[in-house]
């Protein structure tokens, strides 16, 4: 058995070409342009990277972008003040905090400082509340990107038994929520527990999480399982190449699942749609439009 790849390129396209139109009737109809403000602090490289391409991928769906790079040595006061002033500019729908911070300014209260109606990151502790109550809120965007690309990939979520490997606030725990939400029964492992390998396999969907490069390998599936590899790890050859894997040992799950996610190209790409898409959200429910009506 081969297994199917669950393209995150591809629904990712669909999810912002959808996007793009559902932002041009929000203008029509409302004459309303969502709005992103990333906020970047200091010089690293990568971060610098995901902020151009954030607004590149925001501009092509239709959203207006708005980017505010801050010195290395920029004092916390100075980026809550700025945080302050986005949470009140009507123009902005999602305000997004490009981690990691430089060291002295403490990503929680950074996170804490963003009105929870614009935290389309969706870490903010009411959104957290948010999740696990049912209640409508902004959800964190790698883990809406895996739902959505399991419900593409599966038939039906309802009943399958998920095991998540990985507890973080950012993806395991708010992903357990959203399959809870599906009527999926959830197990969230960890470094923890007991007979890591004989948890996985009894999984319908498995989802790595942990960001250890090829952890999960293809004697911890069950066959015919889906999986999907959140991990994004570089590791360096004996030749000095560098290349990107994922948590999973790829090569030994193709043969064994029945879908599985790649990396790159799976669940990465659908991380900015979603954000793209919490910005919509966020723009409709501020003005008290049903986003799913428009």
């Amino acid at each position: 058995m081969t297994a199917a790849l669950i393209d995150g390129k591809v629904y990712a396209q669909a999810l912002r070409q959808r996007l793009l139109k559902r932002t041009q009737r929000l203008k029509e109809l409302h004459n309303i342009v969502p709005g992103l403000a990333v906020v970047i602090v200091g010089d690293n490289p990568a971060s610098h990277i995901y902020v151009r391409n954030k607004g590149k991928a925001a501009q092509e769906a239709g959203l207006q972008s708005f980017e505010h790079k801050l010195r290395e040595n920029t004092k916390p006061s100075v980026l809550l003040k700025l945080l302050a002033e986005l949470n009140a500019d009507d123009k902005v729908d999602g305000i997004l905090v490009q981690l990691p911070l430089p060291d002295g300014i403490e990503a929680g209260a950074v996170i804490d400082a963003i009105h929870p109606d614009k935290d389309v990151d969706g870490f903010h502790v009411i959104n957290a509340g948010r999740l696990a109550t049912g209640q409508p809120g902004l959800v964190p965007c790698t883990p809406l990107g895996c739902e959505l690309l399991l419900r593409a990939g599966m038939r039906k979520l309802s009943g399958q038994h998920a095991v998540i490997v990985g507890r973080s606030n950012i993806v395991g725990k708010p992903l357990a929520q959203l399959l809870l939400r599906a009527d999926c029964t959830v197990t969230v492992a960890h470094s923890k527990t007991p007979d890591l390998p004989a948890v996985c396999r009894s999984a319908d969907i498995l989802v790595a999480a942990v960001g250890r490069p090829e952890m999960i390998r293809g004697d911890w599936i069950r066959p015919g399982a889906v999986v999907v590899d959140v991990g994004i790890n570089r590791v360096v050859e004996p030749n000095g190449t560098m290349r990107i894997v994922g948590d999973v040992a790829f090569a030994e799950a193709v043969s064994v699942a029945a879908a599985i996610t790649p990396v790159p190209g799976g669940v990465g790409p659908m991380t900015i749609a979603c954000l793209l898409e919490n910005t919509f959200t966020a723009a409709c429910r501020r003005r008290l439009i049903d986003p799913d009506t428009v």
